[in-house]
């Protein structure tokens, strides 16, 4: 299958659910809303997703008291299912309707993948609480919308790497989205949009295809530009002080270097085709 013909089964879902994923993320019980989707693509096309995944020694291993993951973004160097399942949510007809969902005028996929494309973590990674990087890659745009496509047959929730929202501060509980197999997971990203991913408590992998829309304008009036910004989870304190500490370092070389030291190698790479 190419892109258009699994853009086509994601907007006949889209569209058989649009009213009810309209009402479930306007309201969202929570200052960060959201809202998911099961039985996204026929069962089949998801386990083949889930097939041609690279091996994690193929992949990009980011790990660091931030997070512990394996990422691609060049997605050349991969089955070329993937590009087409990761483009297929980049459809014009697809970003349209989900902007509808969402009440978003005009969102915009990234053909760069800006921290997009594919991930995948084992036993003990985990993703701490952070709020992403609130433009694209060229300091343009600002980052609106981050879908989540989970592609693990028989993932159970008690396995971890489910994705968490904290839309009221570490102090008080999050929000727990099931990374379940087929489910596509939409959630809006501003200054307070604060989530993670649950430390993996399973010898398998969790994988996922992952995209952002971005907007000319944020999804609040309030929002200023920010570097991905990480905290420690509440248990680990030491931890949350030194993250803390390592974003204002991070916003003050910002402040000086509007695009960064250095070019963040997570981006597709085109001209590398």
């Amino acid at each position: 299958m190419n892109r258009t013909e699994i853009a086509d089964l994601i907007l006949n879902r889209l569209v058989s659910e649009k009213e009810k994923l309209k009402t479930e993320f306007q309201n969202s019980d929570s200052g960060i809303s959201y809202f998911f989707l099961d039985d996204l693509l026929p069962n089949a096309i998801a386990l083949q997703i889930h097939d041609v995944f690279p091996k994690s020694e193929q992949m990009v291993l980011k790990k660091s008291l931030r997070e512990d993951k394996y990422v691609a973004a060049q997605m050349n160097l991969y089955h070329p299912f993937l590009e087409e399942v990761i483009y297929a949510f980049q459809d014009e007809r697809v970003v349209k309707i989900v902007g509808e969902i969402c009440d978003i005028e005009n969102p915009i996929a990234d053909e760069h993948l800006y921290a997009g494309g594919i991930s995948m973590m084992g036993n003990k990674q985990f993703l701490n609480p952070h709020l992403d990087n609130s433009h694209d890659k060229d300091r343009n745009l600002w980052r609106v919308l981050n879908l989540l496509y989970y592609v693990t047959p028989d993932w159970k929730e008690e396995y971890g790497g489910n994705l968490e929202l904290w839309p009221n501060g570490l102090k008080n509980k999050q929000i727990t989205i099931h990374s379940k197999f087929n489910r596509l997971a939409v959630m809006a990203t501003h200054d307070e949009s604060l989530h993670s991913v649950s430390p993996v408590a399973f010898d398998g992998y969790r994988r996922c295809v992952s995209n952002y829309y971005f907007s000319e304008s944020p999804l609040r009036d309030s929002d200023r530009f920010h570097v991905t910004s990480f905290r420690g989870r509440p248990e680990n304190k030491f931890s949350d002080l030194v993250l803390q500490v390592d974003t204002f370092l991070r916003m003050t070389l910002r402040k000086v270097f509007k695009k960064g030291i250095k070019e963040n190698p997570h981006v597709y790479k085109k001209d590398k085709l």
